[in-house]
Parts: structure tokens; sequence; C-alpha cells
């Protein structure tokens, strides 16, 4: 029996920046069938838009109430309250108990203020960190990050995250080959995991320098073998030590833990298109155990390869 689409209500508030309010109807209407989204404002009226014209909604506050996923859209930085007005407090507070709550970039700064973030590690835009810290102390920022899941609230950085954020919520939903359907659909990346750091100004490569690409790309290929760093390095035709600082500048993470993010990737979609045992799964894609796997994977994911099988096996 087909399941009822889940209802996803993305909120546009006054100097919202249009790019991000599009994002979640992009990429949830792309699954197919499976999402139900619509746009309110507190009040139901249009709303000014970062740009240079007005959003009209066919929506106000109430279609919160139903709502199985909440999206906060992102707002400029001068349109950041100091203080959340009345009607946007009010708007938040219709929000059901029951539903997830996702925000795009600045859309932390709402939530922040209406205390929903309290004691809960969350991020923003880098560039907005010391402002943040400043107005909620109470809050766990970790603004190195391209989202972080805490539970029902999902909070996201700079504009592209809200994409990877979006696809996390289906990824969840529905497995990781529905998410890359998805992905492929809207030509964007199908995984950047949350962990890995947002494009905070890094210093370049020098130009000219040959790149990490060949060699990730080859280790791609050879996730089920012994992969080190002075083998990474070997291939790309550098010493380990200039290998990890390029590696480090151009992807955002180690090579340790983005090897180890490929890895987890891979083997959730064996463990969702294949009947192997998690030791095999394991094997698969280069874990030396299937401690290793159960450890790794729940770091990633906050559940267990068996747990992740249970769920997703056959859902694409």
């Amino acid at each position: 029996m087909r399941r009822q689409p889940q209802r996803v209500a993305v909120l546009a508030l006054d100097g919202v920046y249009p790019f991000e309010l599009g994002i979640p109807s992009r990429i949830f209407e792309a699954v197919g069938g499976l999402y139900d989204v619509s746009t309110c404002s507190v009040d139901g009226e249009p709303v000014r838009s970062a740009s240079d014209f007005t959003i009209g909604v066919e929506h106000g506050p109430e279609l919160l109430e139903t709502a199985d996923i909440v999206v906060i859209s992102s707002i400029s930085t001068p349109a950041i309250p100091v203080e959340l007005p009345e009607d946007v407090a009010a708007a938040l507070k219709r929000i059901a108990p029951q539903a997830r709550v996702v925000s795009i970039c600045t859309g932390a700064f709402i939530l922040a203020a209406a205390g929903m973030l309290d004691d809960r590690r969350a991020t923003t835009h880098w560039q907005l960190t010391d402002l943040f810290r400043r107005r909620f102390p109470h809050v766990e920022l970790a603004p190195e990050v391209l989202f972080i899941d805490d539970g029902p609230i999902l909070t996201s950085a700079g504009a592209a995250s809200g994409v990877d954020a979006c696809l996390h919520v289906v990824r969840m939903d529905h497995g990781s080959e529905v998410a890359n359907t998805v992905a492929r659909r809207c030509v964007v990346p199908p995984f950047r995991d949350g962990g890995q750091a947002q494009y905070i100004e890094r210093p370049l490569p020098e130009l000219g320098s040959i790149g990490t690409a060949h060699a990730r790309d080859w280790a791609l290929g050879h996730l089920r073998d012994p992969l080190d760093l002075s083998t990474l390095a070997r291939v790309a035709g550098m010493s380990p030590r200039t290998f990890s600082r390029r590696f480090t500048v151009e992807v955002g993470v180690s090579p340790g833990k983005w090897l180890v993010g490929q890895r987890v990737a891979q083997a959730q979609r064996l463990l969702e298109s294949s009947d192997l045992p998690i030791d095999r799964v394991a094997e698969e894609v280069g874990f030396a155990t299937g401690a290793s796997l159960r450890q790794h994977f729940h770091a990633a994911m906050g559940v267990t390869p068996t747990g992740y099988r249970q769920t997703f096996h056959g859902s694409a």
C-alpha cells in the first residue's frame, strides 16, 4: 500500500533569500510523491525577499500545525532580528510537537531566538559565528560543518548546504539510493557528510600544482583494499605531508576522515541492495572487521548497520 506523502511546510520570513527558499521544494518534490511541499508566511501575506521583489505565498501559519517537516529558510543578515518578533514567535509555537525542524543558514538564528536550540548542537554560516555565539551562548555551535542532525532539529550552514540537509532527510527517510536518484535529477553531489567542513576561506593550492582528485578517484575503486596516507600520496605522486596538506585544502577534511566517509557510504548501498552478512559488507568496503564497520557506521549514521538494513533494505 502506498504511504501517505509527508507534509513539508517551508516558512518564508521577511528578508528571505529566494534561492534557499526554493531548495526544499526542489529536493523533496524530486522524490516523486513522497513529500507534499507548501510555503507559508507568519500571516499569510507576501514577504519581502532579500532581492528586489516580493514573494507571494498561499498559506498562513496554520500550515505549521499539520506539517511533518518544517523548514525555516535563510534570511539576509540585516533582516536577522535582535529579538524575535511576536508574530514569528507565535508562528513557531504552532509547529506540531512531533514535527522535524530544518533550518537553512541564518534560519538557525530564528530557532535559537525561540529557544529551540538551547543545549543543542547546531550550525550556521561560518561568517556569522561570533554574532551567533554572543547572542546564544546556550547553543553548542559547530560552525565548521555543513549540517548537524540533532534529533528532531537539523541545522545547516551556508546556502548550498541546505541542499545537503534536505538530501540527508530524504536519505534518512528512504535510503541512499533514493537520495542519490534525487541528487542526479538535480545535478548536485549525492552525498556530502554533515561533518565535512564548510568552505571557509583557506589558502589555495599553489598555481600549477597537482591536485588530489586522481587519488580520490583511484581510492573509490579500491575501497576494499588496505589504504593509508602513504598509498594515496604515492598514487598522487606527492610526499605524504604534501598530499595531506593539499587534500585538506581541496576537500575540507583529512584523507582519513574522507576515506571513512566513503566506506560508510558504500556500506549503506550494500546494506540496502544486498543480503551480505555484516562482516562481508565490512570486507567489501575496506573495514578490517565487522566491529570496525559497526563503530564507524553508528558514529556517522546514528544507527547500527543492522538497524539501517531493517529500515532501508529494498526500499529503493
